[in-house]
């Protein structure tokens, strides 16, 4: 599975952006996908998760304001961000894995390139 991430941009605090997660290749369809981010200087945190089944779940960090979904007719997973704060700022990164609801890194399989999030306060 080969994914791409997009929609990254800069954005003023209290704005709103969307992410996009492309996948090809093996069926998306079959694999729970994820978002996480990266903010300078820091490790890798995870921020949500959909099951294939369309469960979802989040990190307190970001609960109420993020909503994650997925189009799997269209292979794509979304990251729908509001009340942006800046401490939101960071790289964000779509993953892909087989073992379901994960919020650690390394249980998944699969990995986009990053899209950068600037929250300007």
């Amino acid at each position: 599975v080969q994914l791409q991430a997009s929609g990254g941009g800069l954005v003023q605090a209290g704005g709103s952006l969307r992410l996009s997660c492309a996948a090809s290749g093996r069926t998306s369809s079959s694999y729970a996908m994820g978002w996480f981010r990266q903010a300078p200087g820091k490790e890798r945190e995870f921020a949500a998760v959909i099951s294939r089944s369309g469960s979802t779940y989040y990190a307190d960090s970001v609960k109420g304001r993020f909503t994650i979904s997925r189009d799997n007719a269209e292979s794509r997973a979304y990251l729908q961000m509001n009340t942006l704060k800046p401490e939101d700022t960071a790289i964000y990164y779509c993953a892909a894995t087989t073992r379901g609801i994960a919020t650690i890194g390394t249980r998944y399989d699969y990995w986009g390139q990053g899209t950068l999030v600037t929250v300007s306060s």
